[in-house]
């Protein structure tokens, strides 16, 4: 493989997360139609991604500094902390520009079978962050964290553990609503997602 570089370009393309061997070959074929400027590029963005790129130290997303914008802003507010379980997690609901208040990310959930535990998740420092935030005046200590996880089997364990880890600090645990999604047919809705519809229901 290290005599054809192209090959071995398809080789590394294809152990990303969802990229197949033809993907990773299409992508491949692709940088090498592309420019020399736009290849040198490609190559110092990877490498100052993964040279410069390092945990939050509050919140645990990824950042170039010590601290992320997000906690940084001073418009967020800091009694809210919403945990996700990933990155893109976090990336998504800031795209919704809904929550104005702060992050806290996982890196993963609880899964068992594939031996993730709490010690492989940022579980740990998040109770770090709640316990130290106790001495803060009131209005600075967070006051609900929302557990932002899917609606499967490893998110809901996830929400179920971190409550349960929660409750005693006497903060306010939350767990975002899941159900019939907006603009869907009820008839078209599986019987999980119907099930949490009902479940999940509010006064109107």
């Amino acid at each position: 493989m290290s005599g054809d570089p192209l090959r071995r370009l398809t080789k590394l393309l294809a152990r990303l997360p969802g990229i197949g061997e033809k993907s990773a070959l299409r992508l491949a074929l692709a940088i090498v139609r592309s420019d020399d400027e736009y290849t040198r590029a490609l190559s110092e963005a990877i490498s100052d991604v993964h040279e410069q790129l390092r945990l939050c130290a509050a919140c645990c997303d990824l950042t170039a500094q010590e601290l992320c914008s997000i906690c940084l802003d001073p418009r967020r507010d800091p009694r809210l902390i919403c945990v996700v379980a990933q990155p893109q997690d976090r990336m998504a609901l800031e795209r919704a520009s809904v929550f104005t208040g702060r992050y806290h990310v996982l890196h993963g959930v609880l899964d068992p079978l594939g031996g993730i535990g709490p010690s492989e998740l940022k579980v740990a420092e998040l109770l770090a962050r709640l316990e130290g935030m106790s001495s803060l005046p009131a209005d600075q200590r967070v006051s609900e964290v929302i557990v932002a996880t899917s609606p499967n089997v490893e998110g809901d364990a996830t929400a179920l553990y971190i409550s349960k880890l929660l409750h005693p600090l006497g903060i306010h645990v939350t767990r975002i609503a899941s159900g019939v999604a907006v603009g869907g047919e009820l008839e078209y809705a599986d019987m999980t997602t119907l099930h949490r519809a009902l479940e999940d229901r509010r006064q109107i």
